[in-house]
C-alpha cells in the first residue's frame, strides 16, 4: 500500500501540533481524474457506502411494493441524529409494514441529538433502536427482508439480503471485495479500495432517471438525499449542512473513522476520501476543500468556513488553534 499525504493540520500557539495524513480519489468518466496518496488503499467504507447497501431496497421491487417515499429514501442511506423526527419516521416506517422496533438488528445507543437525549432524561426513558443512528438502514433491510420473505436474522452473511448487497458492491466498485468486518450496527462492511469506492459513486452521478433499473436505483437513492439532508444526518452536521450549501446538487455521505464520499451528477464525479487516523473534523475539513476544488462549494460559505480554516476554541470561546490544509495537498 502507497502512503498517505498530509492532508490537514491543527496549529497552536503558532507551531503544528497534528498533522492527519490521508487518501482521496476523483473518479469521472475515463476513470482516475485526479488522486492523492495511494487510490489503491484498501478501507471499510463504513457508512459512506449506505446507497450501495440500499440498493437492493430498490432494485428488489421492496420499496415500490410498499409505496415508499423520497424520504424514506433518503433515511434508509442516513447516519442521523436519533432526533425526534429520526425516531419517529422510523417508527411509523416499522409499523406500516407490520413491524417494530424489536425486528431491528441494529442494537441501542442514545441519541446523538440533545433535544432528544433530554427528553429521555426528562421522562425517565430509555433509548431505543430507533434512536441507533443507522436505523433507517435497517429499516430499510427489514423491508427488503419482509419483500423476499426471507429469515429474519438478515444480518447473515449468507442472508440473501447480504448476498445481494455484497454482489451490488463488487458490481458498482469494478472489484471482488477484499473481505469484511462487523460495523458499529452489526451488518457486513465489505472492504474495497479508495478507488473502487469513488467508480461507485462516479457511476451513481452519472446514473440516469430513465436508464436500467440499477441506474434507476442509483438516481432515486442520489436524489432522495441531497433533497432531504436533514434526514441522512441531522443539524449542525457536516452532511446535512454542506449538501444545502450545495443548493441540493451534491450527495455526500460520511463513514465512521473519517471516510467521506460524494456524488457530482452535473460533473459526472464520484469522490472519495479517507483519513488514515480516523479524525473526523480532518475528513470534514478535507472533503470541504475537495469540493471547493471541485467547484461545487463555495469556499466562503459559512457551513464551509466552519470546517476550513475551522478556529479552534476553548470552554471560555477563547480561540485556541485553527485547522488549515497541509502545504502541497491541493
Amino acid at each position: 500500500m502507497g502512503m498517505p499525504i498530509p492532508m490537514v493540520e491543527l496549529w497552536r500557539g503558532g507551531l503544528l501540533e497534528s498533522t492527519h495524513m490521508g487518501h482521496a480519489v476523483i473518479w469521472g468518466d475515463g476513470g482516475i481524474v485526479e488522486s492523492w496518496g495511494d487510490p489503491g488503499a484498501i478501507i471499510f467504507p463504513r457508512s459512506s457506502c449506505k446507497m450501495i447497501q440500499a440498493l437492493p431496497l430498490i432494485e428488489t421491487g421492496a420499496a415500490d411494493k410498499v409505496a415508499l417515499t423520497e424520504r424514506h429514501l433518503a433515511l434508509s442511506c442516513a447516519s442521523h441524529q436519533g432526533s425526534a423526527l429520526h425516531v419517529e419516521m422510523t417508527g411509523r416506517w416499522l409499523a406500516d409494514l407490520g413491524k417494530n422496533e424489536a425486528d431491528l438488528r441494529c442494537g441501542t445507543h442514545d441519541p446523538y441529538d440533545k433535544a432528544e437525549r433530554d427528553r429521555l432524561i426528562v421522562a425517565g426513558e430509555g433509548a431505543c433502536q430507533l434512536h441507533n443512528n443507522c436505523s433507517g438502514k435497517h429499516c430499510g433491510f427489514v423491508t427488503v427482508t419482509q419483500h423476499l420473505r426471507a429469515d429474519p436474522e438478515y444480518l447473515e452473511l449468507d442472508h440473501p439480503l447480504q448476498k445481494a448487497i455484497l454482489a451490488a458492491t463488487e458490481e458498482v466498485t469494478g472489484e471482488t471485495v477484499a473481505g469484511y468486518g462487523i460495523d458499529g450496527c452489526s451488518a457486513p462492511n465489505f472492504a474495497v479500495s479508495l478507488s473502487g469506492l469513488a467508480r461507485a459513486m462516479a457511476s451513481f452521478a452519472k446514473a440516469k432517471e430513465t436508464g436500467s433499473v440499477r441506474e434507476q436505483a442509483m438516481h432515486r437513492l442520489t436524489r432522495a438525499m441531497a433533497a432531504h439532508p436533514e434526514l441522512v444526518a441531522g443539524e449542525g452536521r457536516a452532511c446535512t449542512e454542506l449538501m444545502r450549501a450545495m443548493d441540493h446538487r451534491v450527495t455526500i455521505k460520511t463513514g465512521a473513522e473519517a471516510v467521506f464520499v460524494a456524488i457530482i451528477p452535473e460533473r459526472r464525479l464520484g469522490l472519495a476520501l479517507k483519513i488514515a487516523d480516523g479524525n473526523s473534523r480532518a475528513s470534514e475539513a478535507a472533503v470541504t476543500a475537495l469540493l471547493s476544488r471541485m467547484g461545487v462549494l463555495e469556499a466562503n460559505h459559512p457551513a464551509a468556513l466552519k470546517r476550513l480554516p475551522a478556529p479552534q476554541k476553548n470552554c471560555r470561546g477563547t480561540i485556541t488553534g485553527e485547522l488549515r490544509l497541509s502545504e502541497g495537498f491541493l
